[in-house]
């Protein structure tokens, strides 16, 4: 079994929740958003170790989650944190379609700053179950009502 959870140390709601529940089989990495700051040499780590960790879990044929701010995801916390969203989110659609076929389900999770951290545990555990749903993005929160979406 396969079973990695990359959870920053400023997350703490998160990685106590995740934590918390039986170890789940499969990848869980929470992008770093504000922390990583404007160094663009952390913003390559970050998609660096994100590849090396999904890599991992996909030949294992484990599930792979990746969450994002959705914040992130529209631009609105700044440059850097929305290249690591939107390239966690372009690379979990494009390994979708790489890995369909062996039945391995990658998908990414953006709740908004007023999302439940619950919650957000809770459809981390769901998306890393194999229901068939790969590829997509789950929005959580209030955040993205109303707005133009990508």
């Amino acid at each position: 079994m396969f079973s990695r959870l990359r959870i920053p140390i400023s997350n703490a709601a998160l990685a106590e929740g995740l934590t918390d529940v039986a170890e789940p089989e499969g990848l869980v990495f929470v992008a770093a958003g504000l922390e990583i700051g404007s160094d663009w040499d952390a913003v390559a780590h970050e998609l660096s170790e994100a590849f090396r960790l999904t890599q991992e879990a996909v030949q294992a044929g484990a599930p792979v989650v990746y969450v994002v701010a959705g914040e992130d995801l529209l631009g609105q916390q700044g440059v850097p944190s929305a290249m690591i969203a939107t390239g966690l989110l372009s690379a979990a659609r494009t390994t979708a379609i790489e890995t369909a076929r062996a039945g391995v389900p990658i998908n990414v999770l953006a709740p908004f700053a007023d999302a439940d951290p619950a919650d957000v545990v809770a459809w981390s555990l769901r998306l890393l179950e194999r229901t068939g749903v790969t590829g997509e993005v789950i929005r959580l929160g209030a955040g993205h009502l109303g707005k133009a979406l990508p």
